[in-house]
């Protein structure tokens, strides 16, 4: 089984909803990168996760959610993201639009993700991310559990990356 059906399988997905946001990505012209957890499968050993969290620049923004609606996907708006997502897949594409990440598309690179290629953040911005994520109170503890699991997941893959914590995430890595 590929990489692709594994994760098509997974999300109960009929129609590939992931090759087809690439494909509106391709067809608006926009820059973006992966970010969050399958971001974080793209460097170290691979969780299962459902959701795709990605961020592109903040101009084309519109255009991915205008062109999303035309291929039928439901798109909803919130705070810090725009949430899109098929009645055929359990998979949720989290279109991020926190002007923290808009550095993080720059220093994007080409990456396979479970047989996907696509531009994913640099690891010290991926890091970066789980950090702000973990940090938020307002998140719920499950989540933010996991963003734990995966700062720590990260660091045993690349120590040298230890440094780029806060005091308080460094403590607890030592426990």
């Amino acid at each position: 089984m590929t990489g692709k059906e594994f994760v098509n399988r997974l999300a109960n997905d009929k129609s590939d909803i992931i090759q087809l946001f690439l494909d509106i990505l391709s067809e608006t012209g926009a820059n973006y990168c992966l970010i969050g957890g399958l971001a974080v499968n793209a460097y170290v050993e691979p969780v299962v996760s459902l959701d795709m969290d990605v961020v592109a620049e903040a101009e084309n923004l519109g255009a991915i959610c205008r062109e999303a609606q035309r291929h039928g996907l439901k798109v909803v708006q919130f705070e810090h993201s725009m949430n899109i997502t098929s009645p055929d897949s359990d998979l949720r594409i989290q279109l991020q639009s926190d002007p923290r990440y808009q550095t993080f598309v720059s220093n994007a690179r080409q990456r396979d993700v479970l047989g996907y290629a696509m531009r994913v953040a640099g690891i010290e911005d991926v890091l970066q991310g789980k950090v702000w994520a973990y940090s938020d109170k307002t998140r719920r503890k499950s989540k933010r559990q996991k963003d734990l699991a995966d700062i720590f997941r990260i660091i045993e893959q690349f120590p040298q990356l230890k440094d780029n914590l806060p005091q308080n995430l460094r403590e607890e890595l030592n426990e």
